[in-house]
């Protein structure tokens, strides 16, 4: 019996982790029933909007959430008002700095996200008191510096028309993470303002670089944001992986 079964059939688990897309994904994959049930007696769901901010930058910590699904994007502010778009989290990130009293940046609903959240206090004392929940922590945010590495990479040195693959390729993978095809069909999250900001380009280049792509039906776009890709190897591929 896999462990997803295991989890339909204990009674000792929360009805509420039970239903969880992200249950064995995300940083609640570390605890076991009766570390789950003291979790849920402080957790609660929400479903948020687009366009709803869920974190304000230099605002107090209050709580720390999982993302369950939805795309949750990240930004920072200047001093001058300027505002710059610094990361995307999907299904299953943590979204918080565990031990921080303030938040560094702001977060908003690019889509219409899922959460589960749960108080500042509960979560460091059972961070601090669960190894296996503090490594999985650990692991998680280890991996989202692995990709922060990568987009580095591609800001710095990719032409424009892989950096809108790699931006493309990015939903794909992330957004829907069970998906096993070579084809998706998704909705972009931000407008192609946003998305030039996130790439560092101009929303003309953007817009002429998704144009290319189709061209090559290397993508199809199906409306203004509805977005096809028919084989994700040859998305990757102009995305210059």
């Amino acid at each position: 019996m896999d462990i997803h079964r295991k989890d339909v059939h204990n009674s000792n688990t929360p009805a509420l982790c039970r239903a969880c897309e992200s249950r064995h994904r995300g940083v609640c994959g570390a605890l076991t029933s009766e570390q789950l049930l003291r979790l849920s007696k402080h957790s609660s769901r929400r479903t948020i909007e687009a366009g709803t901010e869920l974190v304000g930058e230099s605002t107090k910590v209050k709580s720390y959430s999982n993302i369950i699904s939805g795309v949750v994007k990240l930004s920072k502010m200047m001093a001058d008002g300027r505002q710059q778009i610094v990361g995307l989290q999907f299904a299953p990130d943590f979204l918080g700095r565990p031990f921080r009293s303030e938040n560094g940046v702001s977060a908003e609903a690019a889509t219409e996200v899922k959460v589960c959240s749960f108080p500042k206090a509960v979560m460091e004392r059972m961070i601090s008191e669960m190894p296996e929940l503090e490594h999985k922590l650990l692991d998680q945010t280890l991996n989202e510096l692995d990709e922060a590495r990568d987009w580095m990479l591609t800001l710095g040195r990719k032409t424009a028309g892989e950096k809108v693959a790699s931006f493309l390729l990015l939903i794909a993978t992330h957004a829907y993470p069970d998906n096993e095809a070579d084809s998706v069909e998704f909705e972009l999250p931000m407008s192609r303002v946003d998305i030039a900001d996130f790439l560092g380009l101009t929303m003309e280049t953007v817009s002429r670089q998704l144009t290319k792509l189709r061209k090559d039906d290397v993508i199809r776009i199906v409306n203004n944001r509805q977005v096809d890709v028919p084989d994700i190897p040859r998305l990757s591929e102009r995305a210059g992986f």
